[in-house]
């Protein structure tokens, strides 16, 4: 048996499922489950979006689409799914990561920050110092992760960032009409959350000009090296532009 987190559920026939989890020991895996839309299936409500849950596979560990034999909920995460912007918040999280990290691949310490990052989700959704500082280690995992510190190429100091480079350039190595700009205290908290552990987050306390700053860098970023947007931001923003489409 090994834990995970449920991403999301692909309808298959009338009632059977293709299950995309974020496990611990195997990373994300797609499952077989057979029939959990069923009124009485034996997976019950398990297999909602964010279920933290403890399941069995049958198959072979790197298997194509091994089948779900058995789900039992750790935690449910249900608030998550109750409030639109919680739900919104943490699927992108999850989308994030589906597409930067490849299937199959063990990530136990990213796996445990994002348990984390959900429950202080739940406790107050919004907390955006979790959530900067988790797509922080999950770059990190992915092997995209900016460089802020310093001009790449002569480490000179600089303040703006080119997505092309993944970098800061001074003004010597790039051109300083474009890239974006800077401040050095995002660039200051962007380094601190960082080299941190995560389990010292809570001494950190950015101000909320820093962290929207610091976090639009981050998101622009990772659309960057995606090379298409996210579905989950796509549909954020388009609720911000017409919201009476999508009342509260």
């Amino acid at each position: 048996m090994t834990e995970g987190i449920v991403f999301k559920g692909f309808p298959l026939g009338e009632a059977d499922m293709i299950m995309t989890i974020f496990t611990r020991e195997r990373g994300f895996v797609r499952a077989f489950a057979k029939s959990p839309r069923k009124t009485k299936s034996r997976f019950g409500s398990a297999l909602e979006p964010f279920s933290y849950i403890r399941i069995s596979l049958w198959g072979k560990e790197n298997a194509e689409l091994p089948r779900l034999i058995q789900a039992d909920i750790v935690h449910p995460f249900q608030k998550l799914r109750e409030e639109l912007d919680c739900f919104l918040r943490v699927s992108e999280l999850l989308e994030m990561t589906f597409m930067l990290i490849p299937e199959h691949v063990r990530q136990e310490g990213l796996f445990d920050i994002l348990l984390d990052t959900l429950r202080m989700q739940e406790a107050g959704c919004g907390n955006q110092k979790a959530i900067l500082c988790y797509k922080i280690k999950m770059l990190n995992a992915a092997g995209f992760m900016p460089r802020l510190s310093g001009c790449a190429r002569c480490a000179g100091t600089g303040r703006r960032f080119y997505f092309r480079e993944g970098s800061i350039l001074c003004d010597n190595c790039g051109d300083p009409l474009s890239g974006f700009e800077l401040s050095q205290g995002a660039i200051k908290l962007f380094e601190t959350l960082r080299l941190w552990d995560w389990s010292k987050l809570h001494r950190v306390v950015p101000t909320t000009s820093l962290a929207q700053e610091l976090g639009r860098l981050l998101d622009l970023h990772i659309r960057y090296r995606l090379e298409k947007g996210l579905k989950t931001r796509d549909f954020m923003d388009k609720i911000r532009t017409d919201p009476d489409t999508y009342p509260a």
